[in-house]
């Protein structure tokens, strides 16, 4: 668990240095987005949806890679996913994304502190929060293209819950794995598997963030 926490702390810190590197500079978001607008254009849309694309590719992958490998695709992933998200600090005062922040890490950690000492088996959340998360990236995609406050509000609070349930079901998981496999001494399948345990984590964490600040945060 000490990889697993150390490994997604690295990831975050890659990508709020990347998006606040590349938000902060009009220069470089201009090569995603419009400035003014914050409408992305064809590269835009790309960087959007680029991070999806890199998770299935890295469960695909994740046999083949060896654990070094897998856990600098980790971090190139955590780059791209600061690119995606570099407009939020165009489009929301500092201080809210701050202080948004401090509430999700405060929430992440009671959730996952949940799900590692728990003795409920919540094994059980696991497909009803696949399936909310498939239902919630459809409505996405859908709202980007009908732009409704109404529908983007709904998506929000329906992430919010899904996101953090899923944070303390990962969380045991990540656990549960380790203590079926820890007495084979397979030290490279260790190491993977706590890449793709700060995998999970960052993108509860994330998408937890990102929803939390649709419905708090201080628009610019």
């Amino acid at each position: 668990m000490n990889k697993v926490y150390g490994t997604m702390s690295v990831g975050m810190l890659i990508t709020f240095a990347v998006a606040w590197a590349v938000g902060s500079n009009p220069a470089l978001l201009s090569v995603f987005r419009d400035p003014a607008t914050l409408q992305p254009n064809i590269l835009g849309w790309i960087i959007m949806f680029a991070p999806l694309g890199m998770v299935f590719a890295f469960g695909a992958a994740i046999n083949k890679l060896s654990a070094a490998g897998a856990q600098l695709f980790f971090y190139a992933f955590a780059a791209v996913m600061g690119l995606s998200l570099s407009w939020i600090f165009v489009a929301f005062t500092g201080f809210s994304i701050a202080q948004v922040f401090l509430v999700t890490s405060i929430a992440f950690a009671g959730l996952s502190l949940y799900g590692y000492t728990t003795k409920k088996d919540i094994s059980g959340w696991g497909s009803f929060l696949i399936m909310g998360v498939i239902g919630l990236l459809v409505a996405s995609i859908i709202n980007i293209f009908l732009g409704s406050p109404a529908i983007m509000f709904a998506i929000s609070i329906l992430g919010v819950l899904i996101f953090a349930g899923l944070t303390a079901y990962d969380t045991q998981k990540i656990k549960n794995t380790y203590l079926e496999h820890a007495h084979h001494g397979d030290s490279e399948w260790l190491g993977k598997a706590a890449i793709m345990g700060a995998l999970n984590l960052y993108l509860d964490f994330i998408n937890m963030f990102m929803f939390l600040l649709q419905l708090f945060g201080n628009r610019e």
